[in-house]
């Protein structure tokens, strides 16, 4: 993650195909703006106080009882803590939950003979730099990724709804660190048409910034369910 101080829409930058982890304290707001529209994030939480307690897409989906990530919905844990909350959204909404981080394998059955970078990399790596180790990559909450399901429960990969500027607003619900990848997928079009991954923005703040992004209104978040 390079600084970047010339620009209103972030702090820093995360590199295209590349990960960090944020540390965000309870209350923190983490933006994260889509530079060119196109990119997707792949992204997951640990537990400061414990690392092995991380975001579970399953458990989200089940407290959220939604396939999709929208405003005001918070991610759980393992344990079903929140972890953090969507307050602010500015794109079309309905982030995946479904598809897994790339890896080396699926890269393998896309066709790559060398190595190719990749979301389950960018995790370890990321947490590495932290003094974290896990043997095992969580399911990761795919962010700007638009996965359409039909009415027969197949799934798409296309590009992504958001527009160039876009920007999503994340709030720690528990001292945490946020796990980000900009997904390095170069094959399909699930990083738009191009097929070139971008730059993220990236900025920490104690509270939402409300202009043009919708903000949480507590009657709104989902009742958590079995």
């Amino acid at each position: 993650m390079t600084a970047k101080n010339d620009s209103f829409l972030s702090d820093f930058v995360l590199d295209a195909t590349r990960g960090t982890a944020v540390a965000l304290q309870k209350g923190q707001v983490l933006h994260i703006t889509n530079l060119q529209g196109n990119q997707v994030v792949d992204a997951w939480a640990v537990m400061q106080s414990d690392p092995f307690e991380h975001s579970s897409m399953e458990h989200t989906r089940s407290f959220n009882s939604n396939l999709f990530y929208q405003l005001n919905m918070p991610v759980v844990s393992v344990y079903r803590q929140p972890m953090f909350t969507l307050v602010g959204d500015t794109t079309p909404g309905r982030h995946d939950t479904l598809l897994c981080p790339c890896n080396a394998a699926i890269y393998r059955e896309l066709g790559c003979t060398e190595y190719h970078r990749s979301c389950t990399d960018n995790f370890h790596e990321a947490l590495a730099e932290q003094g974290i180790s896990l043997p095992f990559t969580p399911a990761s909450l795919n962010l700007f990724m638009n996965v359409p399901i039909t009415e027969a429960g197949e799934l798409d990969r296309v590009p992504p709804r958001s527009v160039a500027g876009d920007v999503l607003q994340l709030r720690a619900e528990a001292d945490i660190y946020v796990v980000l990848s900009a997904c390095p997928q170069d094959i399909t079009p699930i990083n738009g048409a191009s097929r070139q991954p971008a730059d993220i923005g990236l900025a920490i703040s104690p509270f939402p910034f409300m202009t043009h992004v919708e903000s949480v209104n507590a009657e709104n978040v989902p009742e958590a369910n079995k």
